[in-house]
């Protein structure tokens, strides 16, 4: 609404240049791309460095490793993980927190057990972290600390233990680094001395834009220690499961093997697969040397059972045996739950089409092959083996449909998951893939009420990241049919080979085949789909279908969308609207869904989304409430408070008492000078449109303003005619008028332009103001809606939000370019109750862009945001 004071300010931000669609883009793609890269390249030197070594030499040698080896590693392994339990237990201690033992232990194998799996420890181990230490009552900041803390201490000891291990241990001379071995060392133990010797000066020092407080040396010893310890028991797990014809020492297999981790870690590759593999054959020596080589990549294929794949199932069995028991404690369940469980079967399935695709590549068993030869026709199985690899493909895809909620991808997926599992078994009596798919079936099934999406599978866009994570997997699986079968000379007529005991190379090839046959014609659906959405303006017809839903819905803003410039977005049903615009790249939502059905409201949320992904553009959503602040979170956004909602109940509402005294005498006196209100229906509105017209002109003239637009009504005849209209007389003459926002539900009732004559008398805003609450109030409407108070109610505290803190030193200092405190203080006269209003955004580096854009576009340009 617009006043004295008008109503709503853009954020207040520097205008940026937004990058060019062709960056953002290139941006986007070109992590994923790198990652897909260094697998690439690793999958070339394996092939190199193993090319005299067969499949059936690595899986003999894994058949038999001892048992006792077997345990001693396992034992190794759960060690080391008790290990990892002390980055968290002594981070709590060093930000102030106490835990019990037992929570801490569990949250820090089941953080590491997905980090050390899934590669980007940082972002995985960091996020579920924040996902569990939340509900045990840290605070976002000392989260933040705590994962800094374990990450440091992570990298402090991994360096520590590789710089001290190459000062002792020399390098076979045939790596390219062990000529500067010394040097090498010498740098990577100076990284944890210097940060150690640092912690004397207990001084903070700047660091670009961040202010670095360096722990007490005590602290930093703990860090290395613990970190160095958890390095040295992963190097003891996989060295126990070396071969006894390996002629190396632990000092020297030490040194290999964290240099190996680190190249797996700088490469981003998950689990740096491939990558570390490629150099621990290289620094032991097994380039060539096929007598070496096989032991040593079936004990790097065992380290990788026992360190990486047992954890990350027992922790998968921990996390759904605990959200399991959520689903039986509702009080417990939330947005934060709502949102981690859909992408951790989402994770899981893509795994489990993984599994598929992998087992389809390789050859089954001899001795299960001759139960299926006694039990089975051959074209079942030929008919299971290539199945298999189609249904492990088809899970890669759905998985990101199980991510976006879709209830068709649950079902799809369940469908497919029991049916993976009896295809491995007439395949190959695969029971232990088949118990993996069976289990993940189990453990979705119960969780339907999370797949609430009637949404197609072809309606959203794969990013990059996930179409190169299928691409990855896929070149994955035709790598090990490559590397499984190249003892077998490629022929035309191998594709046309069916048997029992021969045929395990035609099946790999036939199902390789098949895979990549689904994943295409799914590519093709989605690049045939609907073209991009075109903005245009609402018609008329549309606006008179929102017009129901705006008069029923519970906020009287709703009429802003009977404006006419801002395009409509309406579920299947027409059960409920979403009114949007666009700016730059930014696609700003102008309040919560308007609509009763929540189902409908929230699947418009999604569909937004989807919308802005599909054209590149950045969802966002202003001036949200706190009441619908769920339907924001659980798709990933971030909440950002923009200020303050003033209402006015008006049971309680009255003149009376000595703090309404100022506005008893104004309204006493302008009654006395002949002023009144009347309330004109809106189908006679047209007929003085050109009257109010001159009042318009004469208020903006003298306020040097132009028109608003978006969060603001614009003297539009159209606009104004759809509702009704108040009007200040005095005596003949027509001097203030306000059009009026009513639900039919006397929820609400608001104003939104409220303009005069600047020669008219003094006060006739508060006047108008008192009149049309009485009225209100008379006429049965329980609220009576100020609008919002800009960046009001943020606070300028050393732990608040960045936003937080610029927002409140703008409100408090920033009177210079708009009156953001005098605003609040004259709706303040009418007693209101505050109520916080949030933007929702991506978050990231594109949020100053962001903010940039909500304002040109509230202000009708970059012009706008700089004058009035």
């Amino acid at each position: 609404m617009e006043q004295d004071k008008p109503e709503v300010a853009p954020p207040v931000v520097a205008v940026l240049a937004a990058p060019s669609p062709r960056v953002v883009w290139l941006r986007r793609i070109i992590g994923p791309l790198l990652s897909v890269g260094m697998l690439c390249l690793a999958l070339w030197a394996l092939h190199l460095l193993a090319r005299d070594v067969s499949y059936h030499e690595i899986r003999e040698y894994l058949q038999h490793v001892s048992r006792p080896r077997l345990l001693l590693a396992i034992g190794l392994t759960t060690l080391g993980f008790g290990v990892m339990s002390l980055y968290d237990r002594f981070g709590l201690a060093t930000i102030g927190k106490t835990l019990p033992w037992r929570r801490v232990t569990l949250i820090s194998f089941i953080s590491y057990a997905f980090s050390n799996a899934i590669g980007m420890s940082f972002l995985v181990s960091g996020s579920i972290r924040y996902r569990f230490y939340v509900q045990n009552g840290l605070s976002t900041g000392e989260i933040a600390r705590l994962v800094l803390y374990c990450t440091v201490a992570f990298w402090l000891g991994l360096l520590a233990l590789t710089g001290t291990t190459l000062l002792v241990v020399p390098l076979p001379s045939g790596l390219p680094m062990s000529s500067w071995r010394i040097a090498l060392a010498s740098l990577l133990v100076a990284i944890p001395l210097a940060w150690l010797a640092a912690g004397f000066i207990r001084k903070p020092f700047k660091l670009w834009r961040w202010q670095v407080h360096i722990p007490a040396p005590g602290t930093t010893l703990r860090q290395i220690v613990v970190g160095a310890a958890d390095w040295w028991l992963a190097a003891a797990v996989m060295y126990v499961l070396m071969p006894d014809r390996l002629d190396a020492g632990f000092g020297h297999f030490l040194a290999i093997f964290v240099i190996a981790q680190i190249a797996g870690l700088i490469s981003h590759v998950p689990g740096g697969l491939g990558v570390f593999e490629a150099v621990m054959l290289a620094g032991l020596g097994a380039t060539g040397n096929q007598a070496l080589a096989a032991p040593i990549l079936g004990s790097l294929a065992a380290f990788r059972i026992v360190y990486y794949l047992m954890p990350l199932c027992a922790a998968t069995v921990l996390v759904l045996q605990r959200e399991a028991r959520g689903l039986h404690r509702p009080a417990l369940w939330s947005p934060w739950f709502n949102n981690l469980l859909p992408s951790f079967f989402a994770g899981l399935t893509l795994v489990s089409g993984a599994v598929l695709l992998f087992s389809g590549a390789t050859k089954a068993l001899p001795h299960r092959m001759e139960i299926l030869r006694d039990v089975l026709p051959l074209s079942v199985l030929e008919i299971s083996h290539l199945l298999a690899s189609v249904v492990g493909m088809l899970l890669l895809i759905l998985a990101r449909g199980l991510q976006r909620r879709l209830d068709a991808a649950y079902w799809l997926t369940l469908i497919l998951l029991i049916s993976g599992a009896v295809f491995s078994l007439l395949k190959g009596i695969d029971y232990e893939e088949a118990t993996l798919l069976a289990l993940l079936a189990l453990a979705l099934f119960p969780a339907h009420k999370l797949f609430y999406r009637r949404a197609s599978l072809f309606s959203g866009r794969f990013s990059p990241g996930w179409i190169l994570a299928i691409v990855a997997v896929f070149g994955c699986a035709t790598w090990l049919v490559m590397f499984s079968y190249k003892h077998v000379d490629y022929s035309n007529s191998l594709w046309w080979e069916f048997s029992f005991h021969q045929g395990g190379a035609p099946r790999a090839l036939r199902a390789l085949v098949g895979a990549a046959a689904a994943g295409l014609l799914f590519a093709l659906a989605m690049l045939i789909r609907p073209q991009r959405s075109r903005h245009v303006p609402p018609t008329e017809a549309e606006l008179q279908r929102a017009l129901p839903l705006i008069k029923r819905y519970h906020s009287a803003q709703a009429h802003l969308a009977l404006m006419g410039d801002k395009h409509l977005l309406f579920a299947p049903n027409d059960d409920a609207f979403l009114m949007y615009d666009t700016e730059g790249r930014s696609w700003v939502a102008l309040g919560d869904p308007v609509g009763a059905d929540e189902d409908a409201r929230r699947e418009l949320v999604w569909s937004f989304l989807e919308q802005c992904e599909r054209d590149g553009g950045w969802p966002v959503f202003y001036e949200v409430s706190p009441a619908d602040l769920d339907l924001y979170l659980e798709v990933g956004m971030n909440l950002m408070k923009i200020g303050e909602e003033a209402r006015v109940a008006l049971a309680d509402f009255n003149l009376d008492g000595k703090s309404k005294k100022t506005l008893r005498g104004t309204v006493n006196k302008l009654t006395r000078e002949g002023l009144h209100l009347e309330i004109l229906p809106a189908q006679r509105v047209p007929e003085f449109l050109p009257r109010l017209r001159v009042i318009s002109d004469a208020w903006l003239g003298d306020k040097h303003a132009h028109e608003k637009r978006f969060s603001l009504g614009a003297f539009d005849p159209k606009y104004l005619a759809r509702t009704p209209m108040a009007l200040v007389w005095q005596g003949e003459q027509l001097v203030a008028f306000a059009n009026l926002l009513l639900t039919d539900t006397k929820e609400e009732a608001s104003v939104d332009l409220m303009r005069f004559l600047p020669n008219g008398p003094t006060g006739i805003m508060d006047f108008l103001f008192i009149e049309l609450m009485q009225w209100a109030r008379q006429e049965g409407y329980r609220w009576f809606n100020l609008g919002m108070a800009p960046l009001a109610g943020l606070t300028n505290r050393r732990l608040s939000p960045l936003w937080n803190r610029f927002g409140a030193l703008v409100f408090g200092r920033g009177e210079r370019f708009y009156n953001f405190q005098g605003l609040k203080r004259y709706k303040d006269k009418f007693d209101p109750e505050w109520e916080p209003r949030y933007m929702a955004t991506p978050g990231g580096i594109a949020v100053p862009l962001i903010l940039a854009n909500v304002a040109s576009l509230i202000s009708g340009g970059l012009v706008g945001v700089v004058r009035r």
